[in-house]
């Protein structure tokens, strides 16, 4: 009975199943033509993408995740790269810029020494300091000319602002010098201003040259100039040596107590010249000729 049933069925049920796809399939077709040439759907697809929307968008977060956390590693690997670079092109440039500035003091310095030539007579020449020997008990450098380029001991070096100091020892191609402020250093000089004439001597500092036989009445005072008075023979006359800083006359003493500043930067020369007296010169000739 049961089989006699179900095989009854089954033949009845195909048809219905065949009509309603064809109707389904009818039905398709109609709306989608409709749809096509009047736009009938569009507030039926619109309702239907507004409510499907939270649905894609749970569904796409894990990927736009995924591609967020890729683009950030990459651009931080990238700026991490572009960083490095742009350090060192920086480390690079100033390097470059320091040595540029190296160029331009020493070029400055070179033109100051031209132009320091340019306005004296005497014979110089310019050396290169190679060795500084700087303690409170000696001051002295070595330069870079020597007995082959015809220095001599005694002889006078100056830079472009004032007096450096003289040579005490020479060498075939190198020679040392005492700075005007080495303790045992005595320099004859005379102020600028009224022509007194006195001997400066140094202390040990850079900065600092004394003055120990000024008379407390002596037309001396701050701000005048000392130059080489030329007497001694070693400095030619006429070269800057310092600037009177301190006169402290002292009634119960014979003598003031005086100060001076050097002109030139003791401690930071670099180049120096050495001075050949324009009457030393005239000699040679003479003493070849013979």
């Amino acid at each position: 009975m049961v089989a006699s049933r179900s095989s009854n069925s089954n033949p009845a049920r195909i048809p219905a199943l065949v009509t309603r796809v064809v109707l389904l399939v009818l039905a398709s077709i109609i709306l989608m033509v409709l749809d096509h040439r009047q736009n009938h759907l569009d507030a039926v697809r619109q309702a239907i993408g507004t409510a499907v929307y939270p649905i894609q968008i749970v569904v796409d977060a894990p990927f736009r995740l995924w591609t967020w956390l890729r683009e950030a590693t990459t651009d931080r690997n990238d700026l991490q790269l572009q960083l490095s670079r742009l350090q060192a092109e920086r480390l690079l440039t100033n390097a470059r810029l320091q040595r540029l500035s190296a160029l331009e003091a020493e070029n400055a310095r070179l033109r100051d020494l031209l132009d320091a030539r340019a306005k004296v007579r005497d014979e110089v020449r310019v050396a290169e300091i190679m060795a500084v020997e700087a303690n409170p008990y000696s001051h002295s450098i070595v330069i870079d000319i020597g007995e082959r380029e015809g220095a001599y001991d005694g002889q006078a070096i100056v830079d472009a602002v004032g007096v450096i100091g003289q040579i005490i020892e020479t060498g075939l191609s190198t020679s040392q010098a005492m700075l005007i402020s080495d303790p045992s250093h005595s320099l004859p000089v005379e102020v600028n201003r009224s022509g007194l004439r006195t001997i400066a001597n140094g202390t040990g500092e850079f900065d600092r040259l004394v003055l120990p036989f000024i008379t407390n009445n002596a037309d001396i005072r701050p701000g005048d100039l000392l130059i080489t008075s030329g007497l001694g023979g070693a400095f030619p006359a006429g070269y800057p040596v310092a600037v009177i800083d301190k006169v402290e006359r002292i009634p119960q003493e014979p003598f003031a107590d005086v100060s001076a500043i050097p002109s030139a930067k003791l401690d930071q020369v670099r180049e120096v010249m050495l001075i050949w007296s324009s009457a030393e010169t005239a000699d040679e000739p003479e003493s070849t000729d013979e």
